[in-house]
């Protein structure tokens, strides 16, 4: 017998839109309200089950995200309430999510949380985006009514806190293109590789998911690059910020929405939903490293990746050679590569590292991903009745992780997982590096990158320590072109320079 209680995923949809022109391209309410209704029919209950939803959770939208993907077409005020609106779930509490790439799987987990402790018996998780059509429509210059109202009040899951610090912000540390760089070149550094070897190792990696991405219609690159073309700079295939060119970034201008639908084994049997679309979490946990990416403890590994994955697995009994199939984030080559060390997994592991063919390839629909692999996961369980399958989720720069560990088999007595806060207060009271915000004097590169425009380098990041104190510090480099030239072409870890501090920044002077 299983606990009636025991949380499970009943249906999941995906919705990818390639081809519509942007002049009847649709919002990214309309998108999640197509992948919803999948979802619905995927129970095999059909729609009507979506009026008896108690809980509705829409993961946040890129425009209410980022100020780079900001709408000039209007906007969704109230997302929760608009999709219950549509789906005539009137009684549904509604929530919507903080930022973060980890929050659907966060979601997942919290709710499952839920199910198990009986405070709510029928949810859905769902999101989308419609950057694709937003972008198409502003060069074409075609005007779009995307203005929505619903009427309910809504609660926001999750953590608040911004992903970047202020001394981060005011040297132009901003945004994931600018992070997830720098991060790669400290684990190119730890690795001892050149930066043609360092290329050449994750090209071949990210080959594995371009083939992957080439066998799923759902994903928006299906050309199945090589390794030559994801690392060859090109017009097309430019440097974005040094070492990554365009094919290495998350691909997030796409139609693209997903959602899942949960309840408890009871519940489901009661709705008549077939055993065959049950689906069991087996495994979870959540954590953060330091919050930001100054107060790292290196650039080349992650505690909270370990320590929530290793909790995942010890929830559900299994080690990471039970699973079957794998989907690591990959916003970018160093998540990937990070998820690989922290977890176990080789990077040419023989079962893949996705099942959707990831973020650069398959589509990097904002905050909203891992509800793809997670949707994709049901999928590749169910044709594999007994087999198990691991999805992880990464949020900010490398900050916030959540994995979950995926079965047709039922788990077995009662669902309860281990507080997350138990194990996130032993990562916090990790030791951070001396951190000074006014540096200056002899100095040494951390980590670096380069950023560039399309027409070439823009400027130079640097996180730097200083020679005397071993002190961390931020750092931008002059800008000129033959600075930039050689910080590319020359800077590395340990490379030596002098820092000072002007007009409220600190620039590094390369030696």
């Amino acid at each position: 017998m299983i606990d009636p209680r025991t949380p499970i995923l009943v249906g999941s949809g995906q919705v990818s839109d390639f081809d519509t022109p942007p002049e009847t391209g649709q919002s990214a309410i309309d998108m999640i309200d197509r992948a919803v209704r999948l979802a619905a029919a995927d129970t095999g209950a059909g729609e009507e089950l979506l009026q008896a939803l108690d809980s509705i959770c829409i993961l946040r939208l890129y425009t209410d995200t980022s100020w780079r993907f900001q709408s000039p077409f209007g906007k969704c005020a109230n997302p929760p309430a608009a999709v219950a609106r549509r789906i005539g779930a009137a009684a549904a509490r509604l929530q919507y999510t903080y930022p973060g790439g980890n929050m659907p799987q966060f979601m997942v987990n919290r709710t499952a949380e839920e199910i198990a402790a009986g405070e709510i018996e029928l949810a859905l998780i769902a999101g989308g985006e419609a950057l694709r059509t937003m972008r198409g429509a502003r060069k074409a210059g075609i005007e779009i009514d995307w203005n929505e109202d619903a009427d309910g009040d809504y609660a926001e899951i999750g953590d608040p806190r911004v992903g970047v610090s202020d001394y981060e912000e005011r040297h132009g540390m901003r945004a994931p293109i600018m992070m997830y760089p720098m991060v790669e070149n400290g684990i190119r550094a730890h690795r001892g590789r050149t930066v043609s070897e360092h290329q050449q190792a994750i090209g071949r990696m990210m080959a594995g998911f371009a083939k992957v991405a080439a066998a799923n219609p759902l994903a928006a690159r299906r050309e199945g690059y090589s390794a030559a073309e994801i690392t060859s700079v090109s017009e097309d295939n430019r440097y974005i910020g040094f070492p990554y060119t365009k094919l290495m970034n998350s691909n997030p201008y796409i139609d693209q929405s997903a959602a899942v639908i949960m309840t408890s084994v009871g519940k489901a049997t009661a709705l008549g939903i077939d055993r065959s679309r049950w689906v069991f979490l087996h495994g979870c946990g959540d954590a953060t490293d330091h919050w930001f990416v100054s107060e790292r403890v290196n650039y080349h590994s992650s505690p909270a990746i370990r320590m929530m994955s290793g909790k995942a697995f010890d929830m559900a009994g299994k080690t990471i050679a039970d699973m079957d199939h794998l989907d690591l984030y990959s916003c970018f080559p160093s998540a990937i590569q990070m998820g690989c060390q922290e977890i176990g997994v080789a990077e040419d592991d023989p079962r893949g590292l996705t099942v959707t063919g990831g973020l650069p390839f398959f589509g990097g629909p904002g905050n909203n991903y891992v509800t793809h692999s997670i949707a994709e996961m049901m999928n590749k369980v169910r044709a594999q009745p007994g087999s198990f399958g691991l999805c992880t989720a990464n949020g900010h720069n490398v900050t916030k992780h959540a994995a979950g560990i995926y079965s047709t088999t039922p788990t077995e007595g009662p669902w309860q997982r281990e507080s997350p806060a138990t194990y996130q207060a032993e990562l916090d009271a990790m030791a951070k590096p001396d951190l000074v915000e006014e540096a200056s004097g002899p100095a040494k590169i951390e980590t670096y990158t380069v950023m560039h425009r399309p027409d070439g380098p823009e400027h130079g990041l640097i996180i730097g320590r200083l020679t005397g104190t071993g002190a961390r510090f931020l750092a931008n480099t002059p800008t000129d072109a033959a600075t930039l030239q050689d910080l590319q072409d020359n800077g590395d870890v340990g490379r030596s320079g002098t820092v000072m501090h002007t007009n409220g920044k600190n620039v590094l002077t390369l030696g």
